[in-house]
């Protein structure tokens, strides 16, 4: 099992930047594919982006192609999300979560396919 711990929300202005970061517990981390998703009140969860074990896939929504990136620190155990020109449609819960298989080639964007999910990190775009 991995234990995940978003950070980096919080409350910003239309046209605003924020980086989230998603910290990993435990030595295998690195073996997964890791997805960041976003529920809106009153919305379904839904895919944001994806990253490959090593970093070097990643995998974007259309909403966000353009604006948001999403890297990976090996050494940190750490999947970052920058964000940048953000809307307010933007604003939700953002989680992270693990690929339920190890060692997974793909870059899924169902939520069905992510486990150990993180606690969640608000963020809030005024407009």
């Amino acid at each position: 099992q991995v234990q995940l711990v978003e950070s980096g929300g919080g409350l910003v202005q239309a046209g605003d930047s924020l980086r989230l970061a998603c910290t990993a517990s435990g030595r295998t981390f690195s073996r997964y594919v890791i997805g960041w998703f976003r529920q809106a009140p009153g919305k379904e969860r839904e895919f944001v982006a994806a990253i490959s074990q090593s970093g070097a896939s990643t995998n974007y929504a259309d909403s966000v192609k353009g604006r948001f990136t999403i890297s990976r620190d090996i050494a940190k155990n750490t999947v970052y999300l920058q964000m940048n020109s953000l809307k307010a449609e933007d604003t939700a819960v953002y989680y992270c979560a693990r690929h339920t298989r190890s060692w997974y080639v793909g870059l899924d964007s169902d939520p069905l396919m992510y486990t150990d999910w993180g606690q969640g990190t608000q963020v809030t775009v005024s407009s």
